[in-house]
């Protein structure tokens, strides 16, 4: 079986194909013969040593396959059945402490940049039945967390209006998500052509950031000057600024990466304060949450966005494609 492991010191040069075998299933565990895998921004950070990284790692946090053997004590899943990895295997439901979410796959643990994995079975849950593998796939990191933002924290409902940036896979899924739930969307993003694929996705509006230096300021306009309900802030410390000039007072502000860079290290503290809004951090979610993720895409006929497609052997490429940040949507490894 096939593997791409991480040689340190870490870089995409250090990537290198190596030779595994799958170990059989003890009771609670089954293994999955991986037939699908997504790129994140995260991934790249590992790959490339802004996250520690053990040697010999095997990348990628999302991966789905088809169950190949169970053990003896496993009921929720059968030989055959398509599955989806989670992200935080330890977090099952409810609240956890950060301190318990230590073992995700693609670092520290080894993820999904292989041919066949063994692993306890509540690390998995079913996958969509109306998605591909690879489709599948995206939806462990970025899926998850725009369900997390939009659905679970901000409990987007029908008349709200949710501002989303860029195009990215998480951003792309919280604009389908808050459609679906009958929200009104507003997207930034960098160029026409990403504009009109956003306005093909659905998005009710769209500001190009690059002609718009002000587009906090042309999304308030938007609302009528009210603001909107709900952020999905993926920019991070040089994006929040103008985000919070959007929002509506007692806004929700879903705080999930700096996609673009750290720049500036401080918080508008006053917008904060005299909107009272609530800025809650995303890390993905739970097994629970991508559960019910799975259900309301399957009612809803939601599909990712995929941009491009590598094998196995080009993960480096894969990974390339992503930093240049020319991809809209999703970035996969089909096997």
């Amino acid at each position: 079986m096939r593997a791409i492991r991480l040689r340190q010191p870490a870089s995409l040069k250090n990537l290198y194909l190596d030779s595994i075998e799958a170990s059989p299933p003890r009771p609670d565990e089954i293994q999955v013969r991986i037939k699908g895998a997504s790129i994140n921004f995260r991934d790249g950070l590992i790959v490339n040593g802004f996250f520690p990284a053990d040697n010999g790692l095997i990348p990628l946090s999302d991966g789905a396959g088809e169950v190949t053997a169970i053990g003896d004590n496993v009921k929720e899943f059968a030989i055959g059945d398509r599955v989806i990895s989670t992200f935080h295997p330890n977090w099952l439901t409810g609240h956890i402490e950060r301190t318990q979410l230590n073992n995700s796959p693609g670092g520290p643990a080894d993820g999904f940049a292989c041919d066949m994995v063994t692993r306890p079975a509540d690390h998995f849950t079913l996958a969509p039945q109306h998605l591909s593998f690879t489709e599948s796939a995206t939806l462990t990191c970025a899926g998850v967390t725009a369900w997390r933002a939009v659905a679970v924290d901000a409990n987007v409902k029908a008349g709200d209006s949710v501002l989303v940036l860029g195009t990215g896979g998480v951003s792309l899924f919280a604009l389908q998500f808050a459609k679906a739930a009958g929200a009104k969307v507003i997207a930034i993003s960098s160029t026409d052509q990403k504009m009109e694929q956003l306005e093909h996705m659905g998005a009710d509006h769209v500001i190009n950031y690059t002609k718009t230096d002000n587009w906090g300021d042309a999304a308030l306009s938007l609302t009528n000057g009210v603001g909107v309900d709900v952020v999905v802030e993926v920019g991070g410390p040089n994006t929040m600024a103008q985000s919070l000039k959007a929002c509506r007072t007692h806004a929700h502000v879903a705080i999930i990466g700096a996609a673009a860079g750290f720049d500036i290290d401080t918080i508008p503290f006053a917008a904060i304060q005299a909107k009272r809004l609530r800025l809650q951090g995303v890390t993905v979610g739970s097994r629970a949450d991508q559960i019910a993720m799975v259900k309301a895409m399957e009612l809803h006929h939601i599909k990712p966005h995929i941009c491009a497609s590598y094998p196995l052997e080009s993960l480096a490429e894969a990974i390339n494609t992503l930093n240049s940040n020319n991809h809209f949507g999703k970035i996969t490894i089909d096997f």
